[in-house]
């Protein structure tokens, strides 16, 4: 065997050495791959980011994880305002993130989505949804990348019964925002708001001058729900009308001198001739009481007593008395509270 023979002999085994290396090496590129879309890059992962996003108050990471945010033209494909309301799509907002999160199952679809199972726990609640995702454009043409299919963006319709502002988180909001003419002068306020799903909210409003319960609200994802807060108020507020009707009566009713004071609730008729002024005074004043009506607060007709003293002489007989004399009347209005925090009545 010559010299070149023994060589060449030499040379083949470690041609298929490096051969076999290079494979190894290109099996375990791809294999790595592999892990990592099943694994990091996988749709259950893909999910589960955008939930520890909503957990740590990340609201901006969130919505701008692919197919979170919506457009106008699918929010009216949804049956929603196009001008619905993003205030809330902001850190500061969610009270109860989702926590304890698990990937129950995801399901590879035919058309190449993929059904995400995730249980978690809002509060005391434990909850489980399904998420679908779908594949897009691969990150180095290898690496998977999903958007949600559906948004998970959830719709909730604040109502404001009796008033217009709220409060959710740090975050203090006027459902009129988007309103214009009358609309704006409505005595109940409503209006749609997107946030972010699934997560827990609590809605409050109160003020010196009308307050509601709490309410809290849990968002599941790409739902419709609404969440109505009752202003009743407050007893500042009726003691603050309480000094107006008393300042009316006692003020502009009793300091006229006459029987039938003008633009006054009471009033007295004496066929006798009446000698001097006529005094009166409030007797028994009304006990302001108020709820909500179709446009304001009321208060009932409610009674009160004046008291009339008088000198009157007879006709019949020109004998002459101090005549003291009850007179029952009711009292009806109704009350608003103005844009600078003032309370308007209106006397009935």
């Amino acid at each position: 065997m010559g010299t070149r023979e023994r060589t060449r002999t030499r040379r083949a085994p470690a041609i298929i050495g490096w051969a076999l290396l290079a494979a190894l090496l290109v099996g375990a590129f791809f294999a790595s791959f592999w892990a990592l879309n099943r694994t990091v890059y996988g749709a259950g992962q893909f999910v589960d980011r955008y939930l520890s996003a909503i957990a740590r108050d990340d609201i901006a990471a969130a919505v701008a994880t692919p197919g979170v945010d919506v457009t106008t033209s699918q929010l009216e494909a949804l049956g929603v305002p196009a001008d619905t309301s993003r205030a809330m799509l902001r850190s500061g907002v969610v009270a109860e993130a989702p926590e304890d999160v698990e990937i129950v199952d995801d399901v590879a679809n035919d058309d190449g989505t993929h059904t995400v199972s995730v249980s978690y726990r809002i509060g005391d609640s434990i909850l489980e949804n399904s998420f679908l995702v779908q594949p897009i454009d691969p990150l180095y043409g290898v690496l998977h990348r999903w958007a949600f299919a559906v948004s998970p963006l959830a719709v909730v319709q604040v109502d404001v019964q009796h008033g217009y502002s709220f409060e959710v988180g740090d975050l203090t909001l006027d459902a009129r925002a988007a309103k214009t003419g009358e609309d704006l002068a409505a005595f109940t306020q409503s209006a749609p708001y997107l946030v972010v799903a699934p997560a827990g909210y609590v809605f409050e409003s109160s003020t010196t001058l009308v307050s509601a319960n709490d309410e809290e609200y849990t968002a599941e994802p790409a739902t419709k729900g609404a969440v109505a807060l009752d202003l009743q108020p407050t007893p500042e507020f009726v003691d603050r009308v309480q000094e107006q009707v008393e300042a009316y009566l006692v003020d502009e009713c009793t300091s006229q001198q006459v029987l039938q004071p003008t633009g006054c609730p009471f009033g007295a008729q004496i066929d006798d001739r009446v000698i001097g002024d006529p005094t009166w005074t409030i007797a028994s004043m009304p006990t302001v009481t108020l709820t909500a009506g179709e446009d304001a607060f009321v208060m009932p007709p409610t009674e009160g007593v004046a008291h009339l003293s008088v000198l009157v002489q007879s006709l019949f007989d020109g004998t002459t008395e101090q005549q003291e004399s009850d007179h029952p009347f009711d009292l009806a209005l109704s009350a608003t509270i103005n844009a600078d925090g003032g309370i308007e009545v209106q006397l009935q």
